[in-house]
């Protein structure tokens, strides 16, 4: 099982990066966010899961652990392959995927082309009590966090070579500092690899 590749970005195509390890090209197979946070000739790590066909070998790439749970959890279902597992990934963040299958948001996950009525209620019937926890505000409200800043500044982090504990601790000390209107993902980017470049 290869769990993750750490090297240098070699090329980008739209649904797949090549990243090269100890001079072996690998392909890895991406969502469109984690290809955003790669750079061509820059080093990456990437969260990886191995899917072994009888015929293939397709490694799949994610921007931080906790997608490549999601993935490997989606996949549990019936009827959900490694396709239709990224492509949820690619149109909801990991916790929008959370929220909608806890509250059994239908409307959310037929978003997911490939995901209609019935396989959407198939999702939330199985996997309900395994998609783990939830996001939550401070007055007990499911948060807005999903497609928020804090989970794009966390796989910019991630991308850039910190690790997932490390990023998680720059977003919440980012999160902490902000006093009214938020700012954009850039900046809030910006300040989270600042805080960092302290603890490095």
């Amino acid at each position: 099982m290869i769990a993750s590749v750490r090297g240098v970005v070699a090329a980008i195509a739209p649904d797949s990066a090549v990243i090269e390890v100890g001079g072996v090209g690998l392909a890895v197979q991406c969502a469109p966010g984690t290809l955003a946070g790669l750079k061509a000739g820059t080093e990456a790590r990437l969260a990886t899961s191995l899917v072994v066909r009888e015929d293939s070998l397709t490694l799949y790439g994610f921007a931080d652990d906790d997608e490549k749970h999601l993935f490997e959890l989606l996949q549990t279902a019936s009827g959900v392959g490694p396709r239709l597992a990224q492509a949820v990934l690619a149109v909801h963040q990991p916790e929008a995927v959370r929220r909608a299958i806890s509250a059994g948001d239908i409307a959310a996950l037929t978003r997911v082309p490939g995901i209609g009525k019935k396989g959407a209620e198939r999702l939330v019937l199985e996997l309900r009590d395994r998609i783990g926890a939830v996001s939550t505000g401070p007055d007990g409200v499911v948060g807005a966090l999903a497609g928020g800043w804090q989970e794009q500044v966390r796989q910019g982090v991630v991308a850039l070579g910190w690790s997932a504990q490390q990023a998680d601790q720059a977003v919440a000390a980012v999160a902490e500092s902000l006093d009214g209107e938020t700012p954009p993902v850039p900046i809030l980017l910006r300040q989270a690899i600042r805080l960092l470049g302290r603890t490095r």
